[in-house]
C-alpha cells in the first residue's frame, strides 16, 4: 500500500516513548523494554496500526512489537495507538513500534526473545513468480521466523489473495509448520478466532472479497 510522505512522522516517532529507533540493539533482549514480563507477540507489516492498537489494548497481559518499514505508516500507527489508549484511559505499556526491513528480521530478533505469536495481515502478495521470495509467508521467511519463535509458537495469517493463501499453505507445510486452522471465508467462521478487522479487511469485504485465514504452529 502506497502512502504519501508525511514530514511530521519521523519527528513524532523519534519523540515517542514507545518507538524504538535502534531495534538491532535489542536483539535477544526485547523483554527488558516492557514494564511487565509477559508473553511476547509481534505484528509484521503493521501499516496504520488499526489492528495492533485494538489488539494490544484488549490484551494488556501480552507484550507486543509492531514492525513496518515506512515512516508515514508508523507515524499513523503511533497516533492510532495513542488515540485508542487515551479513549480507554490506559497507559501505553505493552506495545512498541519499530522501523525495519522484515526480510532482514533475523538482525533484530533472536532465540532469547521467545516470540510466541506472529501476526501477518494482508501483506503484499507479490503475484509475479520472480518476486515470490519477497512474500512474508514464503519458505525463506518462515525459516527466519523459526529462529525466534518458541516451540509451539504460532503464526496468524490473513489475506484476500487466493493465490497467496494457497501458496502459503504449501510454504508452511514445507517449513515444518502444522496448519491448525484454515478458512476460505473468515466472516462466516465466527469462532475461528477473536478477529479484529484491519482497514484493508473492511475495504475488501465491502468489495465482496472473501478473507482467507490460517493459524500455523511451529513443530
Amino acid at each position: 500500500m502506497r502512502i504519501r510522505f508525511k514530514p511530521w512522522a519521523r519527528p513524532e516517532l523519534e519523540a515517542s516513548k514507545f518507538y524504538i529507533a535502534n531495534p538491532q540493539e535489542y536483539k535477544n533482549k526485547w523483554k527488558t523494554l516492557y514494564k511487565k514480563q509477559a508473553p511476547f507477540h509481534i505484528e509484521l507489516g503493521c501499516g496504520k496500526g488499526i489492528f495492533i492498537a485494538q489488539l494490544a489494548l484488549r490484551n494488556k497481559q501480552i507484550n507486543y512489537l509492531a514492525i513496518d518499514l515506512v515512516d508515514a505508516m508508523l507515524g499513523l500507527a503511533k497516533r492510532n495507538i495513542e488515540q485508542a489508549y487515551q479513549e480507554n484511559k490506559q497507559e501505553i505499556e505493552n506495545v512498541y513500534l519499530t522501523r525495519f526491513d522484515i526480510e532482514r528480521i533475523f538482525l533484530i530478533l533472536g532465540k532469547e526473545d521467545k516470540v510466541e505469536r506472529i501476526y501477518i495481515n494482508f501483506c503484499n502478495p507479490w503475484p509475479r513468480g520472480k518476486h515470490h521470495k519477497k512474500r512474508l509467508t514464503h519458505t525463506r521467511q518462515l525459516e527466519k521466523y523459526k529462529e525466534f519463535l518458541t516451540e509451539q509458537g504460532e503464526i496468524y495469517f490473513k489475506t484476500d489473495d487466493a493465490n497467496l493463501f494457497l501458496d502459503s499453505l504449501v510454504y508452511f507445510q514445507n517449513s515444518g509448520f502444522q496448519i491448525e486452522k484454515q478458512t476460505q471465508d473468515l466472516e462466516k467462521e465466527i469462532d475461528f478466532w477473536e478477529n479484529i478487522q484491519t482497514e484493508h479487511e473492511k475495504m475488501f469485504q465491502e468489495q465482496g472479497k472473501k478473507i482467507k485465514a490460517l493459524i500455523a504452529k511451529k513443530q
